[in-house]
């Protein structure tokens, strides 16, 4: 069993930085995989921000494009989330997911297992 434990939510100011972390434990049961991380915003619905390939392909919601990347964890497994030029509108919960497919990002439906989220608060 897999379980994912994010980290690094804060409250920052407008254009400020926060780098947020996932670390995996347990045996991932595949050798390939996407990893992905998504916010939701108080009352509002899910979305994808960003995701990356076992083989290191990334992909970006346009609304982080230029100021979001993801990373692969140096050691072990997990991913990590650098965060500049946060707005305001980046304040949500983050939630990590790993989705055990080669098709990267798969549908949402498709990711095998989430944690239980870090909050960022974005404040103007």
């Amino acid at each position: 069993q897999v379980q994912l434990v994010e980290s690094g939510g804060n409250s920052v100011e407008a254009g400020g930085s926060l780098t947020l972390s996932c670390v995996a434990s347990g045996a991932i049961p595949n050798s390939r995989y996407c990893m992905g991380w998504f916010r939701q915003p108080q009352g509002k619905k899910r979305e994808g921000v960003a995701h990356i390939s076992r083989l290191g392909t990334t992909t970006y919601a346009d609304s982080v494009k230029g100021r979001f990347t993801i990373s692969q964890a140096t050691f072990g497994k997990g991913v990590n989330l650098q965060m500049n030029s946060l707005k305001p509108e980046d304040s949500a919960t983050y939630i990590c997911a790993l989705a055990l497919r080669s098709t990267c990002p798969p549908p949402d439906d498709e990711y095998n297992y989430w944690g239980q989220g870090t909050q960022v608060i974005v404040s103007s």
